[in-house]
Parts: C-alpha cells; structure tokens; sequence
C-alpha cells in the first residue's frame, strides 16, 4: 500500500526551512499570503522564543487572516512593514510573486531602509506539469511557441523558476527539494 501524500506531508520540512531562516530580530512581522488554518506558522511560533507578528491571507475563515483573494490584497497592502512573506502554495505562484517583486524593484535605493525581508515559496510542478505562460515568457519563451510543444518547455520547471528569480537579481536561494523534485521549498532574502 502505498503513502498518501496530503496537504501536510512535508510539514516538517517546512516548518525547518522557516525556522532556520528566521531573521535575526526579537520581533518579526510574517505575511502569510496563502494562510489555510495557520498551522505551520504556529508550529514555527512554537519552537522559538521570537515574537513572531502574523498575518495571513486566504479565503477561509481563520484567527489572524484576511479573509479573501490574495490577489486584491497584495495590490494594496504595505508589504515593506513585514520582515517574512510566505507564499506556501500549490503550484508555482508566479503571478503574486510577479506582483511583490515589481514592487520591491520600485523602492528608491536612497530610501532603502537597509533591512531584509525574507521570502518563502513553495514550487510544486507535477513531472510534466504546466508552467504559468507569464513566467516563461519573461525567460524569453513566447506563449506561441510554448503552446506548440508544452512538453518541451516544462520540463525542469524549478531551473526556469530560478532563472525567473534571477530576472529581478535574486541569486542566492536555499532550496529543499522532495526525493522526486516535484515539491520544491525555497528561501531567498531582499532588501526593502
């Protein structure tokens, strides 16, 4: 028989990935922008003595969270008052990932607070998964020619996220990555 693997298979790893790469702060500010019941942030508030601040966005119901489409709040929230933003999803989250970064790339280097922020993102591409369009094109594959032989451009879709990250000079990036490379937890720093 074999393991089903849930919502919460590589918890553990997870939890390990954000508790390893907690800023060096007493207090830290956490956007949870795909929150669920905010399980792994309180594993992580568990195992540390850090006041960790938190809020999460999702459309369930739950302590501490915007309720509704990540999406709509990203566009308007103050993101550069957070220490931490997770975008813990299912698939790739190019599109709000697209969004934070453009707005970390506005920051006038003059008013630079000179402080990191902490992103944590989790990649899944099923073997031959899909891509989003937006992404790849932005790597330099038009969605015409994608669309002609998708298989071909999705493979080693975790080596095209990178090379997207590297688009907005993202390159050190720590990456945990499941026996089958399908899941994909990764932590990079900006400064804000």
């Amino acid at each position: 028989m074999s393991k089903v693997q849930t919502d919460n298979s590589y918890f553990f790893d997870k939890v390990m990935l954000r508790f390893n790469h907690l800023p060096n702060k007493d207090i830290i500010k956490v956007l949870d922008c795909y929150a669920g019941n905010n399980f792994l942030w309180d594993r992580v508030k568990s195992l540390t003595k850090k006041n960790i601040e938190y809020v999460g966005i999702d459309f369930r119901k739950s302590k501490n969270n915007l309720e509704g489409n990540n999406l709509k709040f990203i566009k308007t929230i103050d993101i550069f008052k957070y220490d931490i933003i997770d975008l813990d999803a299912y698939g790739v989250p190019y599109l709000l990932l697209k969004i934070i970064l453009d707005k970390f790339q506005k920051i006038d280097y003059n008013k630079r607070k000179n402080e990191e922020c902490v992103f944590f993102i989790t990649f899944i591409q099923s073997l031959f998964g899909s891509l989003p369009f937006g992404m790849l094109s932005e790597i330099g594959y038009p969605k015409k020619m994608v669309k002609k032989i998708p298989t071909l451009f999705y493979k080693n879709g975790i080596e095209k996220f990178k090379r997207f990250l590297s688009n907005y000079g993202i390159k050190n990036i720590f990456i945990r990555s499941t026996p089958d490379k399908r899941k994909n937890y990764i932590s990079f720093v900006l400064n804000k």
